[in-house]
């Protein structure tokens, strides 16, 4: 296989859903370059493991912001993920989607299709929810969400506390009202992390039309006979 129709670069959150959805066809010709090594660091699975895995060269790319003025010019840490399944590979595991507010303003200000109830399906079509489906989650999709296994007695009494203060207390952030206080979902099945690479990536490894590289040199030119005949825009 030397002729490509899509080249992704970057097997990150993105790069590794684009290479799932567009190999779907099995006309499609579709190369993924990743500049990171493999997922196999045993702590990037394990869910407390980005205690590991960030700031760590080679799991992060130990990215850092500009120093700023606001803040007596310190220069603040910024993790970015260096393997397949990219930032979803060493992140916190937070399942957030967002304030439906937001994607409605989003909306307002021209960008079509990106308000909540446009978006909303595409969430649920992507999920799969340890709970059940119901009107805001979905199951049988490539990412797994599940509760988290500890409950401490500490963090109960917190939420008990803020109730008192008037913040109700809430068990879904993900509905699109972020207000509440509560213990928040996370990207994992059956106690593993379930990053891009773990849902959408392995599971289409062994597809025809697909080919993935990593630890790929960010020089594009070496890429050689490697050609996209055609480019093509999809949404969902």
């Amino acid at each position: 296989m030397n002729n490509f129709d899509f080249i992704i670069l970057g097997a990150g959150s993105a790069g590794c859903v684009l290479a799932n959805r567009l190999s779907e066809n099995p006309s499609h010709k579709v190369l993924l370059i990743e500049a990171g090594g493999k997922d196999n660091y045993p702590w990037i699975h394990i869910p407390v493991g980005y205690f590991k895995t960030m700031h760590n060269p080679n799991t992060d790319w130990c990215y850092k912001t500009e120093p700023d003025e606001s803040m007596n010019n310190i220069s603040i840490r910024y993790p970015r993920g260096k393997t397949l399944g990219g930032s979803s590979s060493i992140n916190g595991l937070l399942y957030i989607r967002g304030q439906h507010r937001d994607y409605d303003i989003w909306r307002q200000l021209g960008n079509t299709g990106w308000g909540w109830d446009d978006v909303l399906p595409y969430f649920i079509k992507a999920e799969n929810q340890e709970r059940g489906k119901s009107e805001y989650h979905g199951v049988g999709g490539p990412l797994s969400v599940s509760d988290q296994r500890i409950h401490l007695p500490l963090l109960d009494e917190f939420q008990n506390a803020a109730e008192e203060f008037g913040v109700p207390k809430t068990k879904d952030f993900n509905t699109g009202d972020n207000h509440g206080c509560g213990y928040f979902q996370v990207t994992e099945k059956d106690g593993f992390r379930c990053s891009t690479a773990v849902g959408y990536l392995n599971p289409v490894k062994h597809r025809n039309s697909f080919l993935w590289c990593n630890r790929f040199s960010s020089n594009i030119a070496s890429i050689r006979n490697w050609k996209s005949r055609k480019t093509k825009k999809i949404r969902n």
